[in-house]
């Protein structure tokens, strides 16, 4: 029997033609196609009409990540330019905290042309909040590689960092799309739910709700709940190696509600996750759970999900028993929500546990997102994909979108 670190990437490859990339969303976001593959039967149909057929007994989940203005550009006096890219933060280490800082913090970043800075500070002057802001940027501890320690230090009077990124940063747009950031993209490449600052990367499946999916969700009896994990840049990176073994995944964080996790411990409901961003969310849940039933003590450094462990041998626990095992852990430590960070990698030989049903984008050749998808539908993405470019739909993160219920 394969291992699921066998796996061949070259079978997950298929011809997606340019002018199938949706450079653009459609101007009503709910317009877009919506591919329906239930029972094993593949058809098609408008988003707006999604909770048409979501089942009775449905429990939404979303991630209400909101993407940060991440890239930043700086001139030096020869006239290169410098790059960063904000992926996360070092000090303070918590988001929330990070973003309201003033005067000074440290991210990890992905800096472009870095061999054109050697040392030194980089700075700009912009106004912030009505006042003149410069900003300084200096790399810490420097490694060789495009990620580095960037620390940030600037002026002005109670300017937060949330702050100088709307002013100083540019949303980062998926490279795949081949232009430049435009202002419409500050509202389009975010859901109308993000609310929580973190992500680089939109959750894009999230794209197509509007008020008025929500409101018909509502008429059905149909719960929707948030959970956040914020997208890291690797969520574009290409699997460059022969099988998937060779790919390393990045780390992503994620906070969950207390509620929310003592609510899917017992819902008889049947859990849809709207976006690959929470699948992967929810699926580490388990694992965490696991952990604190064979360590009440971990530490949240050891709950972490790494790459492999879902193909490990363990104990056959329950959702139920995992997810309780979260709920108590959070009690006895006073939290009202689990703070983590998964690197979890979902391809066929998984187990799902949680998630029962998916509404997700359209995703790139060879990539693990593509991965996740033929896991769930059990090998039969190709037959999806073949009958969503035979059928006109529009393919990526502005692309139309599926509801997968196998």
């Amino acid at each position: 029997m394969q291992k699921p670190q066998d796996i061949f990437l070259s079978e997950y490859d298929y011809s997606l033609p340019e002018e199938r990339i949706a450079k653009y969303p459609l101007a009503r976001r709910d317009a877009s196609k919506l591919l329906l593959f239930r029972g094993g039967e593949i058809s098609s149909s408008t988003f707006d009409q999604l909770p048409r057929f979501l089942p009775d007994d449905t429990l939404l989940i979303c991630n209400n990540t909101r993407v940060i203005q991440a890239r930043l550009h700086f001139h030096k006096e020869s006239g290169a330019i410098i790059e960063i890219f904000c992926l996360e933060p070092l000090d303070p280490c918590d988001y929330l905290l990070s973003f309201q800082t003033t005067g000074c913090c440290v991210w990890h970043c992905l800096v472009g042309n870095l061999r054109r800075w050697k040392a030194g500070r980089l700075s700009r002057t912009l106004q912030v909040e009505g006042k003149e802001v410069t900003l300084q940027v200096e790399r810490r501890n420097p490694v060789p590689g495009e990620t580095q320690e960037i620390v940030f230090r600037w002026d002005g009077e109670g300017v937060t960092f949330a702050s100088l990124l709307e002013v100083f940063g540019e949303l980062p747009i998926p490279p795949y799309l081949n232009r430049a950031t435009e202002e419409s993209d500050k509202i389009t490449y975010q859901t109308l739910y993000s609310h929580i600052e973190g992500s680089v990367a939109a959750p894009t499946a999230g794209l197509h709700f509007t008020p008025e999916v929500f409101t018909a969700l509502q008429e059905r009896g149909i719960p929707c709940q948030e959970l956040t994990l914020h997208v890291g840049a690797g969520t574009f990176k290409p699997v460059k190696s022969e099988t998937i073994a060779g790919h390393e995944m990045h780390t992503e964080y994620l906070s969950v509600p207390r509620d929310l996790l003592a609510l899917l411990a017992v819902t008889p409901r049947r859990v849809v996750a709207v976006g690959t961003t929470s699948v992967r969310t929810l699926e580490s849940l388990y694992y965490m759970g696991c952990t604190v039933l064979q360590n009440p003590e971990a530490t949240p450094a050891q709950l972490v999900v790494e790459q492999w462990r879902p193909y490990e041998e363990g104990p056959d626990i329950s959702v139920g028993e995992a997810l309780s095992a979260l709920v108590a852990y959070l009690d006895c430590h006073n939290l009202d929500r689990l703070v983590s960070a998964t690197r979890m990698i979902i391809v066929p030989g998984f187990r799902w546990r949680i998630v029962q049903g998916l509404i997700t984008n359209f995703h790139q050749p060879r990539s693990t997102l593509l991965l996740l998808v033929s896991s769930f539908v059990k090998g039969r993405w190709r037959e999806i994909y073949e009958y969503a470019l035979a059928n006109g739909f529009r393919f990526l993160s502005y692309g139309d979108s599926s509801l997968l219920l196998p």
